[in-house]
């Protein structure tokens, strides 16, 4: 692993262009749209699993189509389910939990950008290559956390286990265990409890 990608994972700045991050990410595309191509009953899914999310627990699911910036950043507990539409930038390291499910429409986002513009903007670097610098911070989600459609996860989150973001949640802060999260920006709401259980529930 080369420099700028240890600087990538560690959310120091770092250029996206440079050799090593663009063949990575490249290859990502790549196993994505291979993923997508492939009706959800083909076993060949596994292996791309395999190949996308090289550090992935048991019973991954993934509907797709998916768009993964890296993948290998990226560790899959046991039994994660997404529906459709995930996205996962994951330029810093994104670590979901256990029993982890995800309706339509989830994005996990890791990577930062300057506010000034003037830092922002890509422009012709020290080298002679024109690129812009970028930096990012990681993701957690606990285990036993549903995370609803339409919610996007922002850089530098971390979930407790076992709460629920509402959909269409934009979550800007952590939020602690137990949570019921909802709005934007998200907020914990209340903590979930026996009052929250089914009645008559036959399983």
């Amino acid at each position: 692993m080369d420099e700028n990608t240890k600087n990538m994972l560690a959310g120091k700045p770092y250029r996206p262009d440079e050799k090593e991050l663009f063949t990575l990410s490249r290859t990502a595309h790549k196993l994505c749209q291979e993923y997508n191509l492939l009706v959800d009953t083909d076993k060949k899914r596994n292996e791309v699993i395999d190949q996308l999310f090289p550090d992935h627990g048991k019973d991954i699911y993934l509907q797709g189509p998916i768009q993964v910036d890296y993948g290998r950043f990226t560790k899959l507990g046991d039994n994660f389910y997404a529906n459709f539409n995930l996205t996962i930038l994951d330029t810093c390291p994104v670590v979901i939990g256990n029993n982890v499910m995800c309706g339509p429409n989830v994005t996990f986002a890791t990577p930062l950008h300057p506010l000034l513009a003037e830092q922002r903007n890509a422009r012709m670097q020290n080298d002679g290559k024109f690129s812009d610098v970028e930096y990012g911070a990681p993701i957690t989600i606990g285990d036993n956390c549903w995370i609803a459609s339409n919610v996007t996860i922002t850089a530098g989150v971390t979930i407790g286990e076992g709460c629920v973001v509402g959909a269409g949640a934009v979550v800007t802060k952590d939020m602690p265990a137990n949570s019921l999260v909802l709005g934007v920006p998200a907020k914990p709401v209340r903590q979930l409890g026996e009052e929250d259980r089914i009645k008559n529930w036959p399983y």
